[in-house]
């Protein structure tokens, strides 16, 4: 495809015969020898944006006052590429987005690759090159990482791991504690396009329009929100969506929410093909959306924040805390009832990031 990230050739690149004899990933590229270096070297290390310094066996990072955040995530997403993204953006986005809800700015990531014997290496190296351009576009550096191969059969072409530490500012304070009843809940944009980008590649079906992924890094909108008025908590909302994001912040917080369901931002390309399919819409997968529950004199300059931004610019407010049916989801419908929201006991879309 002409409008995605390329690598040379692998008969360009400047290492010994061993890489030149194979297109495809072998097991001696994970045995920590000549072939793993070659790898590294040639396809890892100019796709992240070359290195910082030496070799070493870990990173060492300058860290200024603030407290640390951490977290870690892994991606076995099929297909590896769908619309608006891949396997390797969605990794990058993901951990620098869990990084933001803790209203940490993302420092440092770090990428495992668990590799399957005949992977082709220039769908690696795709791979690489959107993960080294989504991370520029996050201002963040893939510092540190690790490659394993695997025999053929025994994985399904990639897996990635991706660890990110990011820096909370002093003043931050974001955590469903935070959350009182009359707050307001607000969500970033419109929900359900990255499920419904992988579930139309994944299946074949045609849904009328091509409905992309909404991957994207929410660590500039959520500064550019902590910086507009009183964000009590935060959560993206991918695996169970919407409805299990929200429900966790009403557990954590000790309170009720009700949720607007006329106010929730549904595509309608979305909400024709879970129409189609049975399927929830408040319940996919989004890889690029915030749940942001804030003090309601301040929701107004919150969501004016967001909108700002391009990836925040169909930011509304979709509900309120309550005091009552603590630790639950309702819904308020159109005819002005309302109905308890459960959670899915499983998946609706397995393998989806």
């Amino acid at each position: 495809m002409s409008d995605q990230p390329t690598i040379a050739d692998p008969e360009s690149w400047s290492c010994p015969l061993p890489l030149r004899d194979t297109e495809r990933i072998v097991l001696g590229h994970g045995g920590g020898g000549v072939l793993s270096e070659e790898l590294i070297e040639n396809l890892f290390v100019p796709a992240f944006g070359g290195r910082s310094g030496a070799a070493r066996d870990s990173v060492s990072l300058a860290v200024d006052a603030g407290r640390i955040a951490f977290t870690t995530d892994s991606y076995v997403v099929q297909p590896l590429f769908f619309p608006g993204g891949s396997i390797g953006e969605l990794a990058v986005n993901g951990t620098v987005n869990d990084l933001a809800c803790s209203g940490a700015m993302p420092l440092a990531l770090s990428a495992g690759f668990i590799l399957e014997e005949g992977l082709e290496l220039l769908v690696l190296g795709r791979v690489a090159q959107t993960m080294g351009a989504a991370a520029r576009k996050a201002g963040v550096r893939i510092e540190t990482g690790d490659t394993k191969v695997v025999e053929r059969g025994s994985a399904d072409q990639l897996f990635i791991n991706t660890s990110g530490i990011g820096v909370i500012p002093d003043g931050v304070d974001v955590h469903p504690e935070r959350i009182h009843p009359g707050d307001h809940v607000i969500v970033s944009g419109p929900v359900g396009e990255h499920g419904v980008a992988i579930l139309s590649v994944r299946e074949g079906i045609d849904f009328g329009s091509t409905v992309e992924t909404d991957s994207a890094a929410l660590c500039f909108l959520v500064q550019d929100a902590l910086a507009a008025g009183d964000v009590h908590a935060l959560r993206d909302p991918t695996r169970g969506g919407v409805v299990a994001a929200v429900t966790e912040l009403a557990r954590g917080a000790g309170v009720g929410i009700e949720l607007d369901e006329s106010a929730i931002p549904v595509p309608e390309a979305v909400a024709s093909a879970c129409g189609f399919l049975g399927l929830d819409p408040l319940q996919i997968a989004n890889e690029g959306k915030m749940i942001a529950v804030v003090a309601p004199e301040h929701s107004d300059a919150v969501v004016a924040a967001m909108r700002a931004r391009p990836e925040g610019a169909g930011a509304t407010v979709i509900g309120r805390a309550v005091d009552d049916h603590h630790g639950m989801v309702v819904g308020r419908t159109a005819f002005g009832t309302t109905r308890v929201i459960e959670r899915d006991l499983g998946e609706q879309l397995p393998r989806i990031c």
